[in-house]
Order: structure tokens, then sequence, then C-alpha cells
């Protein structure tokens, strides 16, 4: 089970789990933590600082901008975890290259765009069927989901609602409501948190701004896109910590449900 604290972060933050959290920015982290603590903290788990929500990163790329009438082409997702010492890191890619439902719409201008030829012979050889790919990436999201105790996943995204309408589309599409851990419509989106933080909205300029890689030759890959994405996050989440009255302990009757989001 993973915990995460407002105590300093020691130099052990470098080995471990979060081992792709750099020298520099856990020096960072270091710095930013306070020094003194007027008081002793619980140390909080995953599923407590996202009230039992998972957060993965995904990103979709797609033949267009209609998800009824688009193909997905790919599909990326990272959980995010947190580790002893309360940092936040990527976990491992579950991704997909998908082949286009029947009749799907191919529009030209996203192929350019985005670089995928649907019919690249290598391309073909690797694509999976949509319902195959997706659950057999949600399959292995429950898996994260269980072992964190949560109860649910909740997707982050750069422009999130965009990546959820395809993916919730495709659920339809391939009758897998059953399968999908993804809460329907809640998101966390990287356009927002960039915005707040940095004061840039674009994923590669966000990225720059918090001191991290960003090949443009690299980018409009489901992937590479979710890599980064989840780079971004975390570099946000492990820098901008919560704010004091946010840490509150919910009084024994204190009722929250679904309807106070």
């Amino acid at each position: 089970m993973t915990t995460q604290n407002n105590t300093p972060v020691s130099d052990e933050v470098l080995s471990g789990p979060a081992e792709r959290i750099s020298t520099n920015e856990a020096s960072s982290i270091k710095a930013s933590a306070p020094s003194e603590t007027t008081e002793t903290q619980t140390p909080m788990t995953l599923k407590e600082r996202f009230r039992k929500f998972l957060p993965v990163v995904v990103d979709v790329e797609t033949a267009g901008f209609n998800s009824q009438t688009d193909a997905l082409l790919e599909i990326a997702c990272i959980p995010i975890l947190l580790n002893e010492q309360g940092v936040f890191y990527p976990g491992e890619a579950l991704n997909a290259h998908i082949e286009p439902f029947e009749g799907a719409n191919l529009e030209p201008s996203a192929l350019a765009f985005t670089g995928i030829d649907p019919n690249n012979p290598m391309r073909k050889a690797i694509a999976e069927d949509e319902k195959v790919a997706l659950r057999r990436i949600f399959k292995g999201l429950k898996e994260v989901r269980k072992a964190e105790e949560c109860r649910q996943c909740v997707l982050i995204g750069h422009n999130a609602h965009f990546d959820l309408s395809f993916l919730n589309a495709a659920v339809l599409r391939t009758n897998s409501k059953s399968h999908n851990p993804f809460h329907q419509f809640s998101v966390f989106d990287t356009v927002t948190l960039a915005a707040l933080a940095f004061g840039q909205t674009v994923l590669a300029r966000a990225c720059k701004a918090a001191g991290l890689d960003f090949d443009g030759n690299d980018a409009h890959s489901a992937l590479y896109d979710t890599q980064k994405t989840a780079e971004l996050f975390c570099h946000i989440l492990n820098h901008y910590p919560m704010l004091p009255n946010a840490l509150r302990v919910q009084e024994p009757n204190e009722t929250l449900t679904d309807s106070n989001n």
C-alpha cells in the first residue's frame, strides 16, 4: 500500500519504486518541504488522497474529432502511484494499437496530423480488436485499483474530456460497460493544472516549464503523450501540496456522498 505525508523528502526517494523522479526534482521537493511541523500528521494513502479514486492518465489517438463516428486508433493508460516517502510517480503503462471498428470514419486530415497509417502492414500486425484491447487494459487497471484499495479509476488527460468521450464511446460500442473501471464523467485535466502552476496550456510548453524533456518528434503517439502527461501530473502534485484546510479529518457524524462532488 502506498502512502503520502507532508514531511521532508529524504535522499532515499531516489531509489525504489519512484526511480522515475530525477535527482533535481527530488532535491526541489525536499527543499520546498516544510522544515518544521507543529503537529504530527498521519501519513495519507493514495486512496485517502483522492477519495478512493485511482488516478489514471489516458491518451487516445483518433481518426477525427467525432467520438461516435471516427475511429479510435491508439490508447495508452498509466496509473499514478504514491511511494512511502509521499512522492507521486507513474506506474506501468498499458497501451494498444487498435483496428478501426467496422464502418469507422478515417478523416485524412486527422491521419496526417498524427502520422498514423491504419493500413500500414507493420501496424496491422500488432493492432488489436477494439473490444479485446479495451478489456485487456481494463483488467490490468482493475488489478492496480484493487491493490491500492480504490473503488474506481478517474481519468487524467490533457484536454481530458476529449479522451473520455472516445473511451466512453468505445465502451458502449464494445458492450464493455461492466468491464470499465473509469468514472463516467469525472476527470482531472492537466490543462487546468498546468495553467495554474505554470501559466501554460500546451503539453509541450507545460513540460518545458516544468523542466521535463519533451520531443516533438515523438508527440501524437498515445504512449508517449501519456508518459509525458503522467510526468507532468506527478511533477505538479509533488511540488504543489494540498492546502492545510484540505487535510482536515472528516467528523464521525459527517456523511459525504458523490452528490457532494
